[in-house]
């Protein structure tokens, strides 16, 4: 293998397939990357057995050939070069040297028999606008669950049918769904997309204001950004029923400017118990009374004028939970909708057509 490639354009690919390379792992080829110089391109690619990146660069290739090299130590060396032409060249057994300028590196590869085989997809792919699968993202990852062993939850539940898109994720304790109207065609999906492949797959999207193209095989999610391919292992497992949780009669609707009312529960849950963090919610006509209390601190106070005219609701929450909807609808008006204080409630943007967003907090009991 030998050949020469452009700095940037090595470097650009070397940093996105970093975060699905294993840092310490027991096998050590999964800390490696394939690199594979062919047809005027080098291939690269990246693997921890679940989550797998493989991309192209454009390069001048004297001689075509393939390596194995250590993912973090290679990005550091190209990281480190001067902006110029790097030449990489295979020398005898497995070493591979590295030239650019002045600067010379030699490292030592593994054989190309030693990566795993990686999944490809030959069906049919369906493109979704890249912008729509950044707001998927945005709006349902944090409610993932951290508890490994609640295995099903560990991602979000990514739906294609009847012209929409749909995602959903939850820990149990809060819901976060979000659906837009789409044409898919006769294409259905109903499959459970891991935590760290939805990281990646944000990260992906975000580098492209064009189409992402998606395919589905029985095991494995297929996601191509040009010349990048993700693929994936879905996860198995029972999702739980989401429609049974989504609200049917909140109708008590509470609306607010999503700045200031952020800004108020961020000072109040100031006080809150530090294991519970429960703040609490008085709402009668016109205004919002929140307030927390820890034995051991103090109390704290803020009073809010909202739009609200209905019987009095009396509801605690976990405060993280809403600042975590606000870390995602950080502006506009928002509704909170109740049915009573000890029922679930929904949150949504009030003015929000291309995406119909809600977020489910069920009540703490204080």
């Amino acid at each position: 293998m030998h050949l020469k490639i452009s700095k940037t354009a090595f470097l650009k690919e070397l940093n996105l397939i970093q975060g699905v390379v294993e840092k310490k792992s027991t096998i050590p080829i999964l800390s490696n990357l394939l690199l594979e110089a062919k047809d005027g391109e080098l291939g690269i690619k990246g693997t921890d057995l679940d989550v797998s990146i493989s991309t192209r660069c454009v390069a001048e290739i004297k001689q075509e050939g393939s390596i194995c090299l250590q993912a973090k130590k290679l990005f550091e060396i190209v990281r480190a070069l001067p902006e110029a032409e790097i030449e990489l060249k295979r020398g005898d057994g497995d070493q591979v040297g590295i030239v650019c300028e002045r600067s010379r590196f030699k490292m030592l590869g593994l054989a190309r028999d030693n990566f795993p085989e990686i999944h490809d997809f030959q069906g049919e792919y369906t493109a979704v606008p890249a912008d729509v699968i950044r707001t998927f993202i945005n709006r349902t990852s944090f409610a993932i669950t951290n508890e490994e062993s609640r295995y099903a939850l560990n991602g979000a539940k990514f739906e294609v049918g009847d012209n929409h898109l749909r995602m959903v994720a939850t820990d149990g304790h809060r819901l976060s769904f979000i659906e837009h109207k789409a044409e898919v065609g006769e294409k259905k999906l109903d499959v459970l997309i891991p935590r760290k492949t939805l990281a990646e797959l944000g990260r992906l999207s975000a580098e492209t204001e064009e189409s992402v193209e998606f395919g589905y095989t029985e095991n494995h999610l297929f996601f191509r950004f040009g010349k990048r391919l993700l693929i994936s292992r879905t996860l198995s497992g029972q999702f739980p029923n989401y429609d049974l949780v989504l609200p049917k009669e909140n109708n008590n609707r509470v609306a607010a400017e999503a700045g200031p009312l952020a800004a108020a529960i961020r000072r109040v849950a100031l006080m809150a118990d530090e294991r519970s963090h429960a703040i609490k919610f008085d709402v009668t006509e016109g205004q919002a009374n929140i307030t927390s209390q820890a034995s051991d601190v103090g109390e704290a106070g803020e009073t809010m004028p909202v739009e609200y005219a209905g019987p009095v609701i009396n509801a605690a929450f976990n405060a993280q939970y809403l600042l975590d909807f606000f870390g995602v609808v950080s502006d506009g008006e928002i509704v909170l909708e109740f049915k009573d204080g000890q029922s679930q409630a929904q949150l949504r943007a009030k003015n929000e057509s291309d995406y119909d967003f809600r977020y489910i907090i069920m009540p703490m009991r204080l």
